[in-house]
């Protein structure tokens, strides 16, 4: 081989190399892991009946105890629109996630009606724990004249708890109030799971899909006594399954699953939702899955910091690689991200419990597994709470 070919040949083995690197790099998430202080499986295979499991949610009640509300597929892991048997079961823990109750179920329908997807909101003046499913009658739905699955017309059932989360109210059907009237076609509309939120004001604001094309915002601003869509607000996109918080400097934040892109979508607004600006961060890889975006503390609230925590399968190529990351600049920087599990993860959500540690709750698997860490143990020592936390 000629002296110049080999040269040739060098150098374009390099270009190759550092061509390839960065997306080489894209996958290398490589972070230290959390010291944990809890971890626990809180609903094994077979509990209450069910085989599997999926679709995790978990709130703080004002009182102070942990409400972990889970779908219960009792046969089979795929979705709603294909299976007969789900419904929404629960656990309560009075003590941060050391011990949990024996596994309840908050729906109870019969074979043919299922229920999926659940996400809670705990209004802060009354206590009251709303939790927001999408529902599915299977004989309605699916009859002669309508035999296709693929564009399910999901209704949104809502139940409430003024106990905390150990008894329920009746469903009550809220579809045609919360959902917009730019969505016209009977498309794959649902609500999001995990959790809604409310802003400081009162206001309870949630989040419905319209995939692939946009999300929505519907709420409440009578502590839950009506809903609607939120008139004022524009739709976001890209956007799947979304989350809404709204930060210390009073801006919306939407944080989005976007399938293929590879990273997480963040639509900010100034105007209540009128506008946004939409951003993909590529500071957050993700592999399209649901995630949780949650406000820990404010300055506002008497805290020495703000201080936004988000968790995700932080990875681009498969649901693994699960990730707490804290901001303290309302999310335009992570200043730390720690592992929870380098293997499976999928959906998780995210709490503050009352002793202030950090509750997530996730797919490890077929494993629904509740970990609770440390604002110490996540930051190195850097940052802890220098008052009780405020539930």
């Amino acid at each position: 081989m000629s002296y110049n070919l080999l040269l040739r040949k060098l150098s374009w083995i390099i270009a190759c190399f550092i061509f390839l690197h960065p997306l080489i790099a894209e996958e290398s998430f490589e972070f230290p892991m959390i010291s944990e202080v809890l971890r626990k499986v809180l609903f094994p295979q077979g509990d209450g009946g069910s085989q599997y499991f999926r679709i995790p949610a978990i709130i703080t009640a004002k009182n102070g105890d942990l409400l972990a509300v889970i779908d219960a597929r009792r046969n089979t892991t795929r979705d709603l629109q294909h299976t007969r048997n789900i419904d929404i079961a629960y656990k309560r823990s009075t003590d941060n996630g050391n011990n949990w109750s024996g596994i309840d179920f908050i729906t109870k329908f019969p074979d043919g009606q299922v229920g999926s997807d659940a996400s809670l909101v705990v209004d802060r003046k009354t206590g009251r724990i709303f939790c927001f499913y999408n529902y599915l009658d299977h004989d309605t739905e699916f009859n002669k004249s309508r035999p296709s699955r693929t564009a399910v017309n999901y209704r949104y059932f809502l139940q409430t708890s003024d106990d905390h989360g150990k008894t329920w109210s009746q469903p009550k059907d809220i579809r045609d109030e919360v959902l917009s009237a730019q969505i016209t076609k009977r498309d794959f509309v649902f609500i999001t799971s995990g959790r809604g939120a409310q802003t400081p004001s009162g206001l309870i604001v949630h989040t419905v899909v319209h995939v692939g094309k946009a999300g929505y915002l519907f709420g409440s601003s009578d502590q839950g006594k009506t809903w609607g869509a939120l008139k004022k607000a524009s739709p976001f996109s890209p956007a799947n399954e979304s989350k809404f918080v709204e930060l210390s400097d009073g801006t919306w934040m939407i944080n989005a699953r976007v399938n293929g892109s590879g990273y997480r979508y963040v639509h900010r607004s100034t105007d209540q939702g009128k506008s946004w600006i939409s951003k993909k961060e590529t500071n957050l890889p993700d592999p399209g899955c649901n995630a949780e975006i949650l406000v820990y503390t404010s300055k506002k609230d008497g805290y020495a910091k703000d201080r936004l925590l988000f968790v995700n399968s932080h990875s681009q190529k498969g649901r693994k690689n699960l990730v707490l990351s804290i901001s303290y600049d309302n999310g335009n920087t992570w200043a730390f991200k720690k592992c929870i599990e380098k293997g499976a993860a999928g959906y998780s959500a995210i709490t503050a419990c009352k002793n202030g540690d950090i509750g997530i709750f996730f797919e490890n698997g077929t494993k629904m597994t509740f970990v609770r860490v440390s604002l110490k143990d996540l930051t190195d020592g850097t940052d802890k709470l220098t008052q009780p936390y405020k539930i």
